[in-house]
């Protein structure tokens, strides 16, 4: 059976998608509660899925709660991002090992596992949008990243709650999921009418919807799905101003207000680890105690780091105020330069995840207001 348009179906419909992309071959990734946390992880079935949980956040703070509802998507974002899978914090990119007939150098096979992606919000797909631009596009393409995105099949969800952290409609990013998607997903409906409005964004989320049980959606359906979309986008936690942040940052690369979240940020580089476009990554190698073999491998690192900028003479940012400066003038103005686009896709995660609570959009904030004064 063919399926064109946007459809309905059911949690029966959602177990039997989990259960579909398992059987094609794909490692189905979706979110599920662990360590008193939501995160991303393997799942096999709809059980899995944090129904009927919700997460509250502010600055330094992220609790999980319970609904009063058995939502499946009712939460915003957790501290895990989809780059875990696509560029994971460590990646081994060869091996060497001596040989009477000289050194023999093994490079890291490609991987061959299929994900397939649940509950990718709006934010999300704009920031895997933004790690292809930089991981596979230009002159240094990332073989290991391009392998596993070009086999990729995502389950979008439109958001329908907004976390008070969140900011995605000022960089025009969500809620409602846009961009490369398979099928993208609006839950509606509770208790016996609990259903999800389907929309395919691929020839490959056709075939798969086709294979479900499902229904046309209704007039009434389809109102409703937009009503969830405008609600979340009514409700943002945070806002931001964004169309003049280029000019704005680099004309203030001397203001005081540096200073002032230098004397906070403990430049633990949490902000760079939960955030879903930061992609730096240094190399390190390893021998055995014999001196025959050797590996080298690629892991996350941070700008924050006082060896990231380490360079003959010492460290080419040395202080805090430098570090935290670097961090965000590039996410939200030379970025541009580089990639045509910002680095920041107003998910807040580096606003809840900072111990000390530092947030972004206030640090804009100030610096803008005090031009005005």
């Amino acid at each position: 059976m063919e399926t064109s348009g946007t459809v309905v179906i059911t949690l029966e419909g959602l177990e039997s998608l989990i259960g579909l992309l398992k059987r094609r071959g794909y490692r189905v990734i979706g979110p599920t509660v662990r360590d008193q946390a939501i995160i991303y992880d393997e799942i096999a079935a709809l059980a899995e899925l944090p129904r009927g949980w919700t997460d509250e956040q502010q600055g330094g703070l992220y609790r999980l709660v319970p609904r009063d509802d058995d939502a499946v998507f009712g939460y915003a974002v957790g501290p895990h991002s989809w780059k875990k899978f696509l560029h994971p914090p460590t990646e081994l990119l060869w091996t060497a090992e001596r040989t009477e007939k000289g050194l023999r150098v093994t490079p890291a096979p490609l991987p061959d596992e299929r994900f397939a992606f649940i509950g990718v919000r709006g934010c999300d797909l704009h920031a895997i949008a933004i790690q292809d631009r930089v991981l596979t596009h230009g002159g240094k393409i990332d073989p290991h990243y391009r392998a596993r995105r070009e086999a990729l099949f995502i389950v979008a969800v439109n958001c329908a709650v907004a976390g008070a952290t969140c900011f995605c409609v000022s960089m025009q990013t969500g809620p409602k999921a846009t961009g490369a998607y398979d099928l993208a997903l609006t839950e509606l409906g509770r208790e016996e009418d609990h259903r999800f409005v389907v929309e395919a964004g691929s020839e490959a989320g056709r075939v798969v919807l086709a294979e479900l049980p499902h229904r046309a959606a209704t007039e009434k359906d389809i109102a409703e799905a937009e009503a969830v979309v405008s609600a979340t986008a009514a409700n943002m936690g945070r806002s931001m101003r964004s169309d003049d942040l280029h000019e704005l940052l680099l004309r203030n690369l001397n203001h005081p207000r540096w200073d002032e979240v230098a004397a906070r940020c403990l430049t633990c580089g949490n902000c760079t680890m939960v955030c879903p476009t930061c992609f730096c990554t240094t190399v390190e190698d390893a021998t055995d105690l014999a001196g025959h073999r050797i590996s080298r491998s690629q892991r996350w690192d941070s700008c924050f780091t006082m060896d990231f900028s380490f360079i003959h003479g010492g460290s080419v940012r040395a202080s805090p105020r430098s570090r935290y400066r670097q961090w965000m003038t590039h996410k939200l103005a030379t970025w541009q330069d580089q990639f045509g686009t910002m680095g920041c896709v107003g998910c807040g995660r580096c606003i809840t995840w900072c111990p000390v609570g530092i947030d972004i959009t206030e640090e804009v904030a100030a610096i803008r207001d005090s031009e005005q004064h």
